[in-house]
């Protein structure tokens, strides 16, 4: 038998997608307020692999990445999707813009290994946490590349998004070198 131990701290990655680049700045000033300051960020990338989300987003999205200096608790993840999808309530009921849903933020964390989305959304590849979410292994690590799952969102299997996810494990493991839980 094993002895259970702690996990190691992750690093928290928040996915914003929107149509309106004030809502991605919203989302960026919102999260930074409650996870501390932003170690990465990506480049705005078109989101344009699927059209499921423009009846309730309208067209032409731009998608972001968000990675924080603060390492946290993979067992968090259930609440941080809570809080992000009380944050997109709260952005849509600002009255802002005139879809229902302006603003998606998609929180998961990625360790050396793997990268882990949240979901609300049951499936066979997922698994439950707590609250009502749901968690899966969107992306490993093997042989010095990621590589998809068969489940993996189409967006998620693009090359650019790899690089910067490579640039996000590099910091994870400098955090670790380091010895502490980030701001490297």
């Amino acid at each position: 038998m094993g002895d259970a131990s702690p996990p190691s701290p992750v690093l928290l990655l928040l996915a914003a997608f929107s149509r309106h680049a004030e809502a991605l700045d919203w989302a960026r000033e919102h999260a930074k307020r409650h996870w501390g300051p932003v170690a990465l960020a990506s480049e705005v990338f078109d989101f344009a692999e699927t059209d499921y989300y423009a009846p309730s987003m309208g067209p032409d999205l731009k998608k972001v990445f968000l990675v924080f200096q603060q390492l946290v608790d993979p067992g968090r993840l259930a609440a941080i999707k809570t809080l992000t999808n009380a944050w997109e309530s709260e952005y849509a009921t600002g009255g802002r813009h005139a879809e229902p849903r302006p603003l998606n933020l998609d929180p998961g964390y990625l360790t050396e290994a793997k990268l882990v989305l949240a979901s609300t959304k049951d499936h066979a590849h997922r698994i439950y946490l707590a609250e009502g979410i749901f968690a899966e292994v969107t992306l490993s690590y093997r042989d010095r590349r990621w590589q998809s799952q068969a489940w993996t969102f189409a967006d998620y299997r693009r090359a650019d998004y790899h690089a910067f996810f490579s640039r996000c494990r590099d910091y994870l493991r400098a955090c670790r070198r380091a010895g502490h839980d980030g701001g490297v």
